[in-house]
């Protein structure tokens, strides 16, 4: 199941489902490690001597944030129980706090007790094995621990605090979990449980006829008791609806910073281009580290997740965000990369958010010869992202800090990694992490770093290095010219193999082959770009009712039909929005962006119910596919919608 909210602060980040309910915890970083690791930490209701679990089916719910904020609006109406609960949840700008706000309201016309019980389903560091649960009674808490990470939980309903708590085995034995003590209303009070443990805590209240009364529930993380107990004091202190209140102006000042004008894109448009802004955020790591995603649910289907930074989708991110106002959060991004490269000055395939290498499948040995393990554009981007940064705010500064430690280690890597008689990229894995080989994405994408790294040479009064860079760009276009057009297809080709000697080309029509014009090798306009793009558009698009544009023909990732004709490949939300930026640079009148206008409304009408946008959609009735929220879906829209205001401009004025 894709993640329905998620909230977070670049420290601590927590992901929810469609009942409200906690199933990922990320501490102390954006993506590791993981607390809960997709187990449901389940709310649950008492009321007239009927108890239900958010997760019953007689609820019905309603998703949404609070405008332009990272707090949530959640709604939960039981018609049979006479309850609606509201409930916002929020995470501390600063501090690893998570607040949960619940309003209930009764719909009876008599008074009623009403008990709200919250469930601690922890794993943490990603194991069961030593876990504790303890009930604290200095403060009238429940915390858990393992070796040096401790959350503690509190709650309060009106001006009362915890009412019961108890704690207990799970998921060993006949356990099936201390939840289920809650289900007569009532909790048992065991103190302490140590190994596969959870604990239940809850609150009551007297909730008047037709009226409403405020409860609310929130947890710590931190090193050490002494650091939850503090935290716990300044919610207290603070008073946890104050502090919701005051997150949520923090995240509408952030996501309002500029004073944008929208132009003629609408409100839907506008409201998911901030709440982009927003889940980008969530997913960025305060050291650095832009992660894919991190819809743990995905493991079922490979024992793996997207909780990685790989450097392609992080510099594409970072882009995003530069070109929306935020130079100041993706600084450390640069950094980590510099730190990440290896000493012969390429990045590797992905990264945890702490640093370290991440899993990988790319292999050192191809068809019986070494290779390097790596996908080039991922270092290119870096670079390309980097220039793109500076000419657009001017911070000389970061770049010269980074000009000898990154910048020039990089830009030797891509100079020397060149197949001399193609002058393109030697071989290595494509964007999509699939298929060994020489690619016109990747190609682009070094193009665009090697230029990149040509500017900061100049800009630094390196001229014998900013005109080898740049005079190894040219080659690599002339190259890409002669090597990876197809005249018979009237089109550039995805790329090519080496088999029996020679070089072949892969004429799989490819979305990624827009990077012809994105990283600058050719204008948009360039015949040749256009009648791949025209070409591209016309073998990818899904010809069924939600339409979208597919990765690639034939895409086997969660694919839906071999129909191929009809569905080439399931749409994919950044496929799709390449197409619109081709689109707004080919624009020539206002009334020519209507094209990627209705781009853009189609994102929206296939975002989640809660504004999240997934990898995929499923071709035939529009449901996410894959993961969601992804970061590169949400960086994406956001640097079309740019795109698009920015042609509107320039076109306005004609």
């Amino acid at each position: 199941m894709p993640r329905h909210l998620v909230v977070g602060n670049g420290k601590f980040l927590i992901n929810l489902d469609q009942y409200g309910c906690i199933r990922d915890i990320f501490y102390p970083y954006v993506g590791q490690l993981n607390h809960v690791g997709g187990y449901r930490c389940h709310i649950g209701c008492y009321v007239d001597g009927q108890f239900s679990w958010l997760s019953d089916p007689e609820w019905n719910f309603h998703l949404s944030y609070l405008e332009d904020s990272l707090v949530t609006q959640v709604t939960a109406i039981h018609d049979r129980l006479g309850i609606t609960l509201t409930m916002n949840d929020g995470i501390h700008q600063r501090d690893a706090i998570y607040l949960k706000r619940i309003e209930v309201h009764n719909h009876a016309y008599t008074d009623r007790e009403v008990r709200i019980f919250f469930h601690q389903d922890l794993i943490i560091n990603e194991t069961e094995v030593g876990d504790t649960a303890v009930y604290y009674p200095s403060n009238h808490t429940i915390y858990h621990y393992k070796k040096d990470r401790y959350f503690m939980f509190n709650a309060r309903f009106d001006q009362d605090g915890i009412h019961q708590f108890s704690t207990g085995t799970k998921r060993f034995h006949q356990a099936e979990g201390t939840f289920r003590d809650a289900e007569d209303g009532d909790l048992s009070g065991n103190p302490i449980a140590q190994g596969s443990v959870d604990s239940v805590i809850s609150v009551k209240g007297i909730v008047p006829s037709r009226s409403s009364i405020f409860g609310y529930y929130w947890f710590s993380a931190g090193p050490s008791l002494e650091e939850v107990k503090k935290l716990d004091t300044y919610v207290r202190d603070s008073g946890p609806g104050n502090l919701l209140d005051r997150i949520t102006i923090y995240w509408q000042r952030w996501a309002n910073k500029s004073d944008r004008q929208y132009a003629d894109l609408g409100v839907a448009i506008e409201k998911l281009f901030k709440h982009s802004l927003l889940i980008v955020r969530t997913q960025t790591d305060a050291n650095g580290a832009i992660i894919a995603a991190n819809d743990t649910d995905i493991m079922q289907f490979n024992r793996d997740h997207y909780s990685y930074m790989w450097p392609r989708d992080g510099a594409l991110v970072a882009h995003a965000m530069s070109m929306a106002g935020y130079h100041g959060m993706i600084v450390p991004f640069f950094h980590f990369c510099a730190k990440a490269l290896a000493p012969e000055g390429y990045l590797h395939h992905k990264y945890n958010p702490d640093g370290t290498v991440g899993s990988s499948w790319h292999p050192y040995i191809h068809d019986g010869k070494q290779q390097l393990p790596i996908q080039e554009d991922e270092t290119a981007l870096v670079l390309y992202t980097l220039w793109q940064d500076y000419v657009r705010n001017g911070d000389i500064e970061l770049p010269q800090s980074l000009y000898r430690t990154l910048i020039r280690r990089a830009a030797n890597f891509l100079y020397t990694f060149v197949e001399e008689e193609l002058q393109l990229p030697k071989p290595s894995y494509d964007l999509w992490e699939e298929r060994y080989g020489i690619f016109t994405f990747t190609s682009a994408a070094v193009y665009g770093g090697l230029s990149a790294a040509a500017n900061f040479a100049k800009l630094f009064g390196d001229d014998k290095r900013s005109i080898k860079y740049q005079e190894a760009a040219e080659s690599m276009k002339q190259g890409m010219k002669r090597h990876l057009w197809n005249e018979e297809l009237g089109r550039y080709v995805r790329g090519l193999y080496r088999k029996d000697g020679e070089w072949q080309q892969d004429l799989t029509p490819e979305s990624s082959i827009f990077a012809l014009f994105e990283f600058g090798v050719f204008p948009a306009t360039d015949e040749r770009v256009q009648r791949t793009m025209n070409a591209l558009r016309n073998q990818l698009s899904v010809k069924t009712g939600v339409g979208g544009i597919a990765r690639y023909y034939h895409d086997y990732y969660f694919q839906k039909s071999s129909n191929l004709e009809q569905v080439p490949g399931n749409p994919w939300i950044i496929c799709t929005l390449w197409f619109a930026k081709f689109d707004i640079a080919n624009a020539r009148s206002l009334a020519d962006l209507s094209i990627p206008r209705r781009t853009l409304m189609w994102v929206v009408e296939h975002s989640m119910e809660s504004g999240m946008l997934p990898e995929q959609v499923d071709p035939f009735n529009g449901t996410p596919l894959s993961v969601a929220p992804l970061t590169w879906s949400h960086a994406t829209f956001v640097s079309t919608v740019i795109e698009y205001l920015q042609r509107y401009e320039e076109l306005s004025k004609v």
